[in-house]
């Protein structure tokens, strides 16, 4: 994720895929599941808190070591 992200930025169900490097299907089933948590738009869109991403991604990294 790009360092100019703004910590509140929203993202995509296609671009936490990206980040996690699954499927965005698999994105949607973890917050169906709360293992993260998804704000809905108005349309009923899914979207991802930037921040909480980042400290999922931290984790999962860490966890490897």
């Amino acid at each position: 994720m790009a360092e100019d992200t703004h910590p509140d930025a929203l993202l995509t169900p296609a671009e936490v895929a990206a980040l996690f490097r699954v499927n965005p299907k698999t994105v949607t089933r973890w917050a169906r599941a709360g293992k993260i948590t998804a704000i809905r738009t108005l349309g009923g869109h899914r979207r991802f808190r930037a921040s909480e991403i980042r400290r999922c991604l931290e984790q999962l990294d860490s966890s490897t070591l």
